[in-house]
């Protein structure tokens, strides 16, 4: 399993945000999330006061970040909590799930159900964070190139 912490992306890490279902980690264009184990993840108790930090940390919506769920704990997801995700304000460039066992890899394939950005499933941290530069550096080549 790979923490962030025992990575070398952790020395590029802009903060460290410490709640009572987990730690997030902030990046100029991504965040990696490692939740708590045994967590039942919801979005009223959970993501919507996550969300609201984060936006005002970013100073945007969200929809130029990519967020990375390192599942190095066993904990549970509301799936059905998306639907309330995107009913709010924040948007995603993208959203990448780390799993390390197959329950794992199977329970990322029912979140993408109700998934409406770009999502991608990994077996290791180094790709999913490799993925999510891609994808933020997508948007800065084709803004650069509206400005030009």
């Amino acid at each position: 399993m790979g923490y962030i912490k025992n990575s070398s992306f952790y020395q590029d890490a802009i903060q460290e945000l410490q709640y009572s279902c987990g730690t997030y980690y902030l990046f100029d264009t991504f965040i990696v999330s490692e939740i708590n184990e045994g967590v039942v993840y919801t979005w009223d108790e959970h993501a919507k006061p996550i969300v609201a930090e984060l936006s005002e940390l970013y100073e945007n919506n969200g929809e130029n970040l990519v967020l990375i769920s390192n599942r190095v704990h066993s904990y549970s997801v509301k799936p059905s909590d998306w639907i309330k995700f995107f009913k709010s304000e924040y948007r995603l460039k993208g959203y990448a799930i780390v799993s390390y066992s197959r329950k794992g890899i199977i329970t990322s394939l029912i979140e993408k159900l109700f998934m409406r950005n770009s999502f991608q499933s990994f077996d290791n941290l180094e790709d999913a964070v490799a993925w999510a530069k891609s994808l933020t550096n997508e948007l800065v080549t084709s803004e650069n190139d509206k400005s030009a």
